[in-house]
């Protein structure tokens, strides 16, 4: 642990308070935050709270505010990638700030400014029912002043550029659009969230029908909610990609080409954009030796792309088809570039060395960096076929598995036998060893391999004595 990335000991040290624990430690940074108080690093302790409370199933309290409680009909539609990728549907969570800053400075600056003041004054009384009346009335002029806006920029080219530019995100006027369609459809969409259940594990049999049936009523259908129904369903889905089975259900058949041709066919793309942004937060995990988010996030895109391949008739040719695919080819390039070299870099770390080399131990971060790729290939080898690396990992792992059969013997021998001044070294490679041995084949594997060191660590000590 003591070597482990700073993410990672945050992460474990949260993970050791109890969830009544961490809701109340996230409560009282959100309060510091709104406050101006908070103490360094608060922000990165917040956004790591609520990233272990999504992986635990559940959303940790929020404090309100005025800006909070405008976007609140957002959160179904916000998708954590960079700002850069425009999913459809969806608002990029990092573009929110920008928006609200545009609005409160651009488009409504008096408006805004009395809103978040009334708004403030009843949140500090605890009058929530008439801070929410001021939301709503602000939401529905947000919304009209948003239509007015877009109205202009449908007609002057100019006007459109300076929008953008004011907003300072890569798809200012593509979020504006949904900002406004949603704030529209926020009623209809409310009560189609209250029809559904709170969380959907399996989305099948009678579900699956109750689902299709709301979504195919004439509130559901409407054609200004539909897209934003679907994605209200995905964001209550255990596994988001069992969204392609109402399409399935909606074409009754599990031909691309009969999914296309009907309203649902949009869960298509939704699911095929969400592989993409997998992909990013993939490499962001790799980048940082997050080992849990690099397995979960594997997981999803296992089965999010096994499901779309299995599930329909998907021509490789066909636009979908071709989509996927792709995703694939980017995933396999990401993990293979992980991976490639490892066997080279676990020898080279685990070498013998001469001269000032030999006295002087194992750097802690290349080491760890190691680690973390190892933790990689032993993940990948359970969805390696899925992920386009079945070559890679196989070949990867059988040059490790070779090398440690064949090299631990050699490092003990080295720790029995090397003089004062090459002991910290040669203990350092054993002890690396080890961990990298536990990653790849299990704690059975490198228990034994500790204990065989700790004999030969004894022998080396009773040489020495004699």
């Amino acid at each position: 642990m003591a070597d482990a990335p700073p993410s990672e000991k945050l992460r474990q040290y949260l993970l050791e308070l109890t969830p009544q624990a961490r809701a109340l430690l996230a409560s009282e940074l959100e309060r510091a935050l709104l406050r101006g108080e908070a103490p360094p690093g608060a922000s990165v302790i917040l956004e790591q709270l609520r990233k272990t409370a999504r992986q635990e199933g559940h959303k940790l309290p929020r404090i309100g505010n005025a800006q909070r409680l405008f976007f609140a009909p957002i959160e179904p539609f916000l998708v954590d990638d960079v700002p850069e990728r425009k999913h459809i549907g969806r608002i990029a969570r990092a573009s929110l700030d920008p928006i609200w800053t545009w609005m409160c400075r651009d488009l409504m600056l008096r408006e805004a400014r009395t809103y978040t003041d009334h708004v403030d004054l009843l949140l500090a009384v605890n009058e929530k029912n008439g801070a929410e009346q001021v939301v709503r009335a602000f939401q529905d002029l947000a919304e009209q002043r948003l239509r007015e806006c877009l109205a202009i920029i449908k007609r002057d080219e100019k006007a459109s550029k300076r929008i953008a530019g004011q907003i300072g995100t890569p798809h200012a006027i593509d979020e504006m659009r949904e900002l406004a369609a949603i704030l529209r459809a926020r009623d209809a969409l409310g009560v189609i969230g209250s029809r559904l259940p709170a969380s959907i594990s399996n989305l099948g049999g009678e579900q699956l029908q109750n689902v299709w049936a709301l979504l195919d009523s004439p509130i559901g259908r409407h054609r200004d909610v539909f897209l934003y129904a679907l994605l209200v369903v995905m964001s209550r889905l255990g596994s988001p990609w069992q969204l392609i089975r109402l399409a399935i259900h909606a074409a009754a058949s599990d031909s691309a080409e009969h999914i296309a041709a009907t309203p649902f066919g949009v869960a298509i793309d939704v699911v095929l954009g969400d592989l993409d942004r997998i992909i990013t937060n993939l490499r962001e995990a790799v980048k940082t030796a997050d080992s849990e988010d690099v397995g979960r996030l594997l997981k999803d895109f296992h089965d999010a792309a096994r499901a779309l391949h299995t599930e329909i008739d998907l021509p490789a040719e066909s636009s979908w088809g071709r989509q996927l695919a792709g995703a694939r080819a980017e995933a396999a390039d990401l993990l293979d570039g992980e991976m490639r070299d490892l066997p080279a870099q676990v020898r080279r770390l685990l070498r013998s060395r001469n001269g000032r080399e030999a006295i002087v131990p194992l750097d802690s971060i290349d080491v760890g960096d190691v680690e973390a790729r190892l933790a990689l290939v032993a993940v990948c080898r359970n969805y390696a076929e899925e992920l386009a690396v079945s070559e890679v990992t196989r070949r990867v792992h059988s040059e490790l598995q070779s090398y440690f059969d064949n090299g631990t013997q050699v490092l003990l021998e080295r720790l029995r036998a090397s003089p004062s001044a090459e002991r910290a070294l040669r203990q350092s490679q054993v002890d690396a060893a080890i961990r990298f041995c536990a990653k790849l084949f299990g704690a059975e594997y490198a228990g034994l391999l500790a204990r065989a060191a700790d004999i030969a660590a004894k022998g080396e000590q009773k040489a020495v004595k004699g």
